[in-house]
């Protein structure tokens, strides 16, 4: 390793049974949906050998079923057959080759499963799955235990240097645990010891089968966050239990998939649960891996530090950059690609069965297929909008050896991403900020700050890459330009233009972030988060689900649209639930099938559906507000495309300059690392 590190305890050695890793640094299992198709092998191995090229002490894959009723979707990831273990060479291969290690995840789906042959602890049906689930009789509980070892020995046929047996997060091995699932009155089921019965006799059996010098990791749930979830007792006993049975070391989850407390998204602080993590490792005398919301190295190293966990497993901060612990080594930590927990192409992807990579990062999971080596050709580009789109396309095409000029017409680089940094919940977003702020000085790119370009500037450049992105659209209503009237810029940067009682026109993806920014304070502490959600010691509340207790807020909101769907239908997958209870929960006004009139000094005047439903009446409403705020849409800012063309020169179009969509940094950034894997 190159020099003194600046993170002494997270990058070094500790042993895991029989094997010694290079560092602490674990890649935690998530599923990319490359792991669902023979054909799709060779992608994941890419994927993988790129991690282990990188540093990464110890990766686990996405979850692999030990038999076809435990898929997560039809004919999804398993572990069942030989041919299986053969194929999966080429992914062990390719990890050893560059001196990492994996592990294989066994994961059961039960009642999670999105397919009509489910089978779980009861036939309870899961709130976020759409098929009842039949229950599992005693011989098949049985001969599921045997089927998750028999997975596990096909996993070390493959190479695998151990198994993650997947029991936490609501998957069937934590059904079986909890009572709120496991209403069994046979020999796995009736007291907390009987359903405990099931995940010990899977690591038992599949200890005998693999031996000693095999890792068997146990994912474990130290919080439920579930109604009639397990207790902190029940959760010592298991894990004195399995560290008999003899597992290698556990690896902690937080929160099942249904529960109504967020875990992974960007509003969670960081290291938020570690202090859970701390409590059971002070029980057990095996490795504790700490997991969720934890992104930088410098947090990472605290915790192992600070003595609350001997591992870190990160997933989508090493989904981000597949380098983050070399450049961490290296003493370049301002280079990594920032994990902002934003979701949208990650877990979005993934519950929309689509491919998993990073918004920040396209490459990610498409490692054979977006190549961006060294140019063959040095071209000189310019680059006009320092937004996600500019900035991403002028850091990778200066990375290729391209001559890069960017030009910016405001005072700072960021456009939409400044904006979001102050949106309470999406502080993260400050550290892409200062990611590409970096990386422009580190790869020399030329920056030109309120510069409002002409086409003639442009001439003798190249290429021409216009990401000039987006302008407020301002909607056709009486009275628009009334004084009490703010554009969602002018309200995020300056608050103290907005008044008590706010109006919210538009209730998309800006609506939602610019109600929550008049709403609360930004850089939320754990401990605050903690009682906002009702996140309780589970020591003392079971599952650890406590009560809520809001902060007073700042304002009365109205978020107001003319759709009468449901508020917030087009957010994110994994994060649109998280906006809209923090909406409701702060007492947020929803304003459904609206009708704009006027805006005068009374506030903003609408007709409304009527309540009883009947077609085409409406009725007046006014609601008497100190300030409008406008969040209805976007137009993308093109001016320069046509004159650029004119004088001959290649126009390439990206971000919100090609189309105007909100919070869409996802296909901007991509069309720009795409540009730059062009040219």
């Amino acid at each position: 390793m190159p020099g003194p590190s600046a993170y002494p305890h997270l990058l070094s050695p500790v042993r895991l049974g029989h094997l010694t890793l290079r560092n602490r640094v674990v890649m935690g299992s998530m599923h990319t949906k490359l792991e669902d198709r023979a054909r799709d092998t060779d992608k994941l191995a890419a994927f993988f050998a790129e991690r282990a090229r990188g540093g990464v002490g110890l990766m686990v894959t996405g979850g692999y079923a030990p038999g076809w009723r435990g898929w997560l979707l039809p004919f999804g990831s398993s572990m069942v057959r030989s041919a299986q273990a053969r194929r999966h060479r080429t992914v062990t291969d390719a990890v050893h080759g560059h001196d990492g290690r994996i592990l294989l995840q066994l994961l059961h789906a039960g009642r999670y499963a999105y397919h009509p042959f489910a089978q779980g602890a009861s036939t309870a049906t899961s709130p976020i799955t759409p098929f009842r689930p039949s229950a599992l009789s005693t011989r098949q509980v049985e001969r599921t235990v045997d089927d998750f070892a028999r997975s596990a020995r096909l996993a070390q046929r493959a190479g695998y240097d151990g198994v993650e047996i997947m029991g936490s997060e609501g998957y069937l091995v934590n059904q079986m645990l909890a009572a709120r699932t496991n209403d069994r009155t046979d020999a796995w089921g009736g007291s907390a010891r009987a359903r405990m019965r099931f995940p010990v006799e899977i690591v038992r059996r599949t200890r005998e089968l693999v031996g000693d010098d095999f890792v068997v990791q146990y994912r474990m749930s130290l919080l439920d966050l579930v109604p009639d979830g397990q207790d902190w007792a029940e959760t010592v006993d298991l894990a004195h239990a399995l560290e008999e049975a003899g597992v290698t070391s556990v690896n902690t989850g937080i929160g099942w998939h249904e529960s109504r407390v967020p875990t992974i998204v960007t509003s969670v602080p960081r290291a938020a649960f570690t202090w859970v993590t701390a409590r059971l490792r002070a029980e057990i005398g095996i490795p504790v891996v700490a997991s969720n919301r934890i992104n930088r190295p410098e947090v990472a190293e605290q915790v192992v530090a600070d003595g609350e966990a001997d591992l870190v497993s990160m997933a989508r901060p090493l989904l981000a950059d597949a380098n983050w612990v070399r450049k961490a080594q290296q003493g370049r930590s301002a280079e990594i690609i920032p994990c902002i927990a934003c979701n949208q192409a990650c877990l979005d992807h993934t519950f929309a069965n689509r491919r998993a990579t990073c918004i920040l990062n396209p490459r990610s999971a498409h490692e054979t297929e977006l190549v961006l080596g060294p140019t063959r050709r040095a071209r000189r580009v310019a680059v006009v909008g320092a937004g996600p789109a500019g900035l991403a396309a002028a850091v990778e095409l200066a990375g290729r050896g391209h001559a890069v000029e960017l030009f910016e017409a405001q005072d700072q680089v960021g456009g939409q991403f400044r904006l979001a940094a102050q949106i309470p919940g999406k502080e993260e977003f400050r550290e892409a900020l200062a990611y590409y702020e970096h990386l422009l000085g580190v790869r020399g790119v030329t920056t030109h700050l309120g510069v409002q370009v002409t086409a003639e500037r442009l001439t003798g450049f190249d290429e021409v890459v216009v990401a000039t992105g987006v302008v407020p659209r301002v909607p056709d209503i009486p009275g628009v330009d009334h004084p009490s009237v703010l554009s969602y810029p002018e309200a995020i940067r300056d608050p103290g233009r907005v008044g008590a009682r706010v109006a919210v026109v538009g209730a998309g993806g800006i609506g939602f972030d610019v109600s929550s920014a008049l709403l609360h304070e930004p850089d939320e502490t754990v401990a605050q988060w903690r009682e906002r959600w009702g996140v309780a010691d589970p020591w003392e509340v079971r599952s650890g689900l406590g009560e809520k207790r809001q902060p007073p807020v700042r304002r009365e909101v109205h978020l107001v649209q003319r759709k009468t769907s449901r508020h917030g239908a087009g957010l994110g997958k994994t994060t649109g639930w998280v906006h809209r209870t923090e909406l409701a929960d702060a007492g947020v006004h929803l304003v459904g099938g609206a009708e704009y009139v006027r805006i005068d000094d009374a506030g903003l005047h609408l007709t409304l559906p009527v309540e009883d439903g009947r077609a085409g009446e409406r009725v007046p409403h006014v609601i008497p507000v100190d300030t409008v705020v406008l969040c209805a849409g976007q137009e993308s800012v093109t001016d320069l495309v046509e004159p650029v063309r004119a004088l001959g020169m290649p126009v390439h179009v990206i971000g919100g300059a090609d189309v105007a969509a909100e919070l869409d940094a996802e296909r901007a950034i991509r069309q720009a690392t795409e540009l730059a894997a062009r040219l």
